[in-house]
């Protein structure tokens, strides 16, 4: 669904209108939230967010594994793998599954480690650590109760902060603030806005949670080999406006930008009509990688699209690389794998 624009102005009419639904849904997002977990018997880091939409939980996630990976773990992905048609618990194949089998996060996450979807995260926790997993890093997942976690990490836009404030309908909130605050270990601001929203700030403070920051800085081999040529950007992920700033921000020229939902599959229609500006305009195609793993399915021009378009891959850069190495390889070195290790 497309986020609508009063979510990140301050509170107005339609916020204070939807807000007796948005305390209903958020006593129940809350109460939710208190449920105890099932210890999946290996350490679990799980990188989420406060608001419903994108925020850097995937490059995040990556970032986070890459970490481990690099002091002698095993990190395992687990993904629900939102819209795709398969339950699980299963192991990605990025060569035998789509983005419609599995969604779009889990694809780009199995090329970096191995990668397990499943609607079920108690049952998708005990189908990795089976095929060897020794740290499980979750793609989302700070609202899901159903496992114990060792480290959540809360992503937070720099730039577009908490929104209004408010929950869900009211507010990008998928919970009280407060609630999701009691499950988070660390908050992470990613971007340039380097002003802590002022309710992250006053709990982080007197609940002394680390705050660490970081950006996200994509590829150049990817700019540079598109030189000076004019684009179009398109994009369905949760802010499309950030992927345009970043293009920006390396030189490229947007001669069009269009917006899609998150998570947006991609029709014919779609394709027939980005293809056809990019000819009238003699345009490249210019997407994110989540957008380009869409893009497939039958009709021939999402073919041509996807052959044509032009990702732009992105990773994220812990400014302070210590201090995050450190909370990863704690959490890592949990009570959950000494029982883990028992167990097996």
């Amino acid at each position: 669904m497309r986020e609508p624009s009063f979510w990140w102005d301050k509170a107005g009419c339609a916020a204070w209108l939807l807000q007796p639904l948005a305390l209903i849904y958020g006593a129940v997002a809350a109460h939710r939230l208190r449920r105890t977990g099932t210890q999946a018997g290996i350490p679990v880091i799980c990188v989420g967010n406060f608001t419903l939409g994108g925020a850097g939980k995937t490059p995040t996630a990556i970032a986070v594994a890459r970490l481990l990976a690099e002091s002698g773990e095993a990190p395992f992905f687990l993904s629900r793998g939102y819209g795709g048609r398969l339950a699980g618990p299963l192991r990605v194949d990025p060569a035998l599954h789509s983005a419609a089998d599995v969604g779009d996060e889990p694809l780009l996450l199995a090329r970096h480690a191995p990668t397990v979807v499943s609607h079920d995260r108690v049952a998708g926790a005990a189908f990795a650590r089976e095929a060897g997993a020794e740290v499980i890093v979750m793609d989302d997942g700070l609202q899901n109760p159903s496992l114990q976690k060792d480290l959540t990490i809360a992503v937070i836009d720099a730039r577009r902060g908490i929104g209004n404030g408010f929950v869900f309908p009211a507010g990008p909130l998928r919970a009280p603030l407060k609630a999701q605050l009691e499950k988070t270990h660390c908050i992470l601001l990613i971007g340039d806005g380097r002003q802590t929203p002022s309710a992250i700030a006053g709990l982080t403070h007197a609940e002394r949670r680390p705050l660490l920051r970081a950006r996200l800085e994509p590829d150049g081999g990817a700019v540079k080999a598109l030189g000076r040529r004019k684009v179009l950007a398109f994009a369905g992920i949760g802010d499309p406006e950030k992927f345009f700033m970043t293009l920006a921000s390396v030189g490229l020229e947007a001669v069009a930008e269009e917006s899609f939902p998150d998570h947006h599959p991609y029709t014919g229609d779609d394709a027939e009509r980005l293809l056809a500006l990019c000819e009238t305009k003699n345009l490249v195609p210019v997407t994110t990688e989540k957008d380009l793993v869409r893009l497939s399915g039958t009709h021939p021009a999402l073919a041509k699209l996807a052959a044509k378009a032009r990702a732009i891959p992105v990773a994220l850069v812990f400014e302070d690389m210590a201090a995050a190495k450190k909370l990863a390889l704690r959490a890592a070195q949990s009570p959950q794998r000494e029982k883990g290790s028992r167990a097996g």
